[in-house]
């Protein structure tokens, strides 16, 4: 019998450095000892989807591991939905853009951070707040300041790939700041801490 924990949380550590090979093989001999587990099906699916599409893969792989705290069942059609919709099933996409519509009315593709910070305080958690704008919306930086501190929530809040994707967008901006590679750090540890587990 597999450790099961053990190979979850590396091949969850290999999938959020991109490496879908070896998060694919952990997740097929999950599956394998555990058939009845949908979860390990859909990171299978989710690897066979990174790669050809790495952002959102870790997109829906983030929202699929916050919101599933919450539940679990509606997390998992609301992701497999997408992914549906992405391999060209029409009446999938049709809904799937019709549930997006209504959810992100008069929502704009880039959020000031002054703004967002006013949704999560109305929201009442960082977690919520970007959990609702993660996929039409993006948070605007204007300054290093805000950039830190938006990094560090979003490591605070185990969102791991989407602070690589901002530290990777942002890193010619800041070039020089020694806090830039600080960051990097901190994220290749909590992946080199989760492989080694």
């Amino acid at each position: 019998m597999i450790n099961e924990l053990k190979f979850l949380d590396k091949a969850n550590s290999y999938f959020t450095i991109g490496d879908y090979d070896e998060a694919l093989f952990l997740y097929s001999q999950l599956s394998q000892a555990f058939p009845d587990n949908k979860e390990y099906l859909l990171y299978s699916i989710l690897c066979d989807f990174g790669f050809d599409d790495h952002e959102k893969a870790q997109s829906l792989f983030d929202y699929f591991a916050i919101s599933k705290k919450k539940d679990f069942n509606a997390s998992l059609k609301y992701v497999e939905d997408i992914i549906k919709a992405y391999d060209g099933d029409i009446e999938e996409m049709t809904k799937l853009m019709d549930d997006m519509s209504t959810q992100a009315q008069e929502r704009l593709e880039a959020i000031k951070y002054e703004d967002f910070n006013a949704l999560v305080k109305s929201r009442g958690s960082f977690r919520t707040a970007y959990e609702d704008i993660m996929f039409s919306t993006k948070v605007a930086i204007n300054s290093k300041e805000q950039f830190f501190d938006f990094l560090e929530k979003l490591i605070d809040n185990d969102f791991y790939s989407t602070a690589y994707k901002y530290l990777d967008g942002y890193n010619d901006f800041f070039t020089y700041d020694t806090k830039i590679d600080d960051y990097y750090k901190i994220l290749e540890s909590k992946n080199i801490d989760n492989i080694n587990k």
